[in-house]
């Protein structure tokens, strides 16, 4: 019998309990809050990775034979072009070689061409013109073999770049491997990153890419997939991906971390403002504002999630393009409440900004009020 008492009266004070929250609810007046409105909107599978930057070319030059340096022609850090010199080695011996072997080819010529007038008169036999003009092809590979041989002692850039720091001096005996310097063309980068074997399928050469530096945080680079490597790590699950980025305002470097987002497909879903969400435990919630007799009032409504993106989340279930939500407020707010709109927030707004907006307009309004 006493339990019985005691339920019964547990029930009669909640009953009491509700009923005087929704008297103190209706006496309160309705509570301004800031709604979004329900709308449809592109939302895509994004893929996040770390990877690091390479320069487009690069080249560490070295000199392919034994010889001293004799001149230096670049400095730390400077931009060169496709064909610039930028070293001479110790080269006085070919020098004199190349001045030899042009002074052959001239005299080569000069008779080949004395020949080729007295031809006609039979003074010079044919034989003896075909004899000179072997002899001026002959002195022409040597000179040409000079001129390589030369060539090999004057170190070029070999495409448009920028030098990285001297590792020599003049006077330096070179062999070959010894490093010059280093050479990177970074008029673009290439990015390398690994994504996990599940989700090679979304993955193709052509989407777009944004990547970010801690070194840049105000600073995004956009590029797109250029090739998806084509074997799967057998130890990690994962293969590797390339993106080309370009570097106009050459800001990336060689050996960059880049956080990399990759969109990798793009569908139409229904989406609402992030602030909008009500966690509780693993289930989502949001406040809407429908009609009633009485004016606007709140309604507390389940919902199922999809992809999120910075600003916004995309609604699966329980939700229908143009329904409003709360987004400012709707901590507060209790299910059956009165409420009155009192700004509207936008897909990819803050509610901070509406409402420094509202505040601001409220204002200007009062000033002008006389």
């Amino acid at each position: 019998m006493s339990y019985l008492i005691g339920s019964c009266r547990r029930i009669a004070l909640a009953l009491l309990a509700g009923a005087c929250a929704s008297v103190a609810l209706a006496q309160q007046g309705p509570l301004p809050v800031v709604v979004a409105i329900a709308q449809q909107a592109t939302v895509a599978e994004r893929i996040d990775a770390l990877g690091t930057l390479q320069a487009n070319e690069t080249a560490v030059l070295s000199a392919n034979l034994t010889e001293t340096v004799s001149a230096i022609h670049f400095t730390d850090g400077q931009r060169v072009e496709e064909g610039d010199l930028l070293v001479s080695l110790t080269s006085r011996e070919q020098k004199a070689q190349l001045a030899e072997a042009q002074a052959s080819v001239d005299d080569s010529r000069r008779q080949l061409e004395r020949a080729r007038e007295l031809v006609d008169s039979r003074f010079v036999s044919a034989q003896e013109v075909d004899n000179l003009e072997r002899e001026y092809d002959i002195a022409n590979a040597r000179l040409r073999a000079v001129e390589s041989r030369l060539a090999d002692r004057l170190i070029r850039a070999p495409f448009d770049s920028v030098v990285g720091l001297r590792e020599i001096s003049v006077g330096t005996l070179l062999s070959p491997g010894t490093a010059v310097a280093t050479l990177h063309d970074d008029s673009s980068m290439k990015l390398d990153f690994s994504v996990p074997e599940v989700q090679l399928a979304k993955i193709a050469p052509g989407q777009s890419v944004v990547a970010r530096s801690r070194a840049y945080p105000d600073n995004e680079f956009e590029g797109e997939v250029s090739v998806v490597d084509n074997q799967v790590d057998p130890v990690t699950r994962s293969i590797r991906v390339r993106a080309i980025v370009p570097n106009p305002d050459r800001l990336l470097r060689p050996g960059m971390l880049m956080a990399a987002q990759v969109d990798a497909s793009q569908r139409q879903a229904l989406v609402i403002p992030e602030e909008a969400l009500l966690p509780q435990g693993s289930q989502q919630f949001v406040m809407l504002v429908v009609d009633a007799d009485e004016g606007l009032v709140a309604e507390k409504r389940q919902v199922r999630i999809g992809q999120r993106q910075p600003g916004q989340v995309e609604i699966v279930e329980g939700l229908e393009g143009g329904e409003r939500v709360i987004t400012h407020g709707n901590f507060r707010v209790q299910s059956g409440q009165a409420v009155r709109i009192e700004a509207e927030h936008r897909i990819g707004e803050s509610a901070e900004a509406v409402l420094s907006a509202r505040r601001k307009a409220a204002a200007a309004d009062a000033a002008d009020q006389p």
